[in-house]
């Protein structure tokens, strides 16, 4: 009785929000309405003073939906959205071999390069669902990324290849975004706030692996490394995938000679060069070959 109660109530708020959209989808405008249900108001919740709500509700709906599915620990993913996948950039290169332009053939050529970290990406999902789909439902770990194209695809990609379920946490951004084909349609979330984004990627993270990657890569990157090295989060194992692009991009012997990290600091990641290597840092970590949980609690 109370389960059908409950349910009545969450039907009569959900046909509230219903009403709204008929009378938009009919062309009516939006008058402000003292009388409409605050929930259903989204000239009051897209206010500036009900920002904090919108915060609140932007952490809760993922937490409670995952929650709900089961989905307690996540290997986090990071790369580039521009990186192709070897199918894309082959056919771009076939495309600028036949147009003559020597510029495009160098760019394709390069994103060809590229496309090997999408392959190994796309290797490291699989491997990672493969070994928890061995484990008991409380253990597993699921593939989480940002929901967008490049690298996030293709983990996402291989975990869906392997029959598991898997996150995306995708953002609205400027230009058209949406969560890639791979992402489990139930777990597939948006965000407005980077913030939030970020702290939900944290909070089911048992490991990270950072594929390269831009601004974005990079931010998330030593945002976690911040939050390990100052004590703010528990530790997990932090991969770094493809030692040429992050040797040359980040010069940590400078850091440690300038005083500006302490030795110790360079131990809070691995660097690695396989799909396989990556997954064995995670169970060396965790003590997984030898039967261990990756519960880190």
């Amino acid at each position: 009785m109370l389960k059908h109660a409950r349910d009545l109530n969450q039907r009569t708020l959900a046909d509230a929000w219903d009403e709204l959209k008929a009378h938009a989808d009919a062309g009516l405008p939006l008058q402000a309405d003292a009388y409409r249900l605050a929930f259903a108001d989204p000239e009051f919740l897209l206010r500036r003073d009900t920002r904090g709500i919108r915060i609140q509700l932007e952490l809760m709906k993922p937490d409670l939906e995952q929650q709900e599915q089961g989905i307690e620990h996540t290997v986090v993913v990071y790369g580039s959205a521009r990186t192709p996948s070897p199918e894309q950039a082959q056919a771009k290169l076939e495309a600028a071999r036949q147009s003559g332009d020597s510029e495009a053939l160098k760019l394709a050529e390069r994103d060809l390069r590229n496309s090997r970290n999408y392959d190994a990406a796309r290797r490291f999902g699989k491997l990672v669902a493969e070994h928890s789909a061995q484990l008991p439902a409380h253990e597993r770990l699921y593939i989480c990324t940002g929901g967008g194209p490049g690298i996030m695809e293709a983990a996402n990609r291989g975990a869906h290849e392997a029959g598991a379920p898997n996150v995306g946490l995708n953002i609205t951004l400027q230009h058209e975004q949406s969560g890639n084909r791979y992402i489990t349609p139930g777990l597939s979330f948006k965000f407005h706030y980077f913030a939030l984004r970020k702290m939900h990627f944290m909070m089911r993270a048992k490991a990270l692996v950072a594929f390269p990657g831009g601004f974005g890569t990079l931010d998330e990157l030593f945002e976690v490394l911040t939050l390990v090295q100052t004590g703010k989060s528990e530790r997990v194992p932090v991969v770094l995938h493809g030692s040429d692009f992050w040797k040359r991009l980040i010069n940590f012997d400078l850091l440690i000679d300038n005083g500006l990290i302490s030795p110790g600091d360079v131990d809070l990641f691995y660097i690695v060069d396989t799909p396989e290597a990556a997954w064995d840092a995670i169970q060396s970590f965790y003590n997984l070959a030898a039967g261990g949980r990756a519960s880190a609690s």
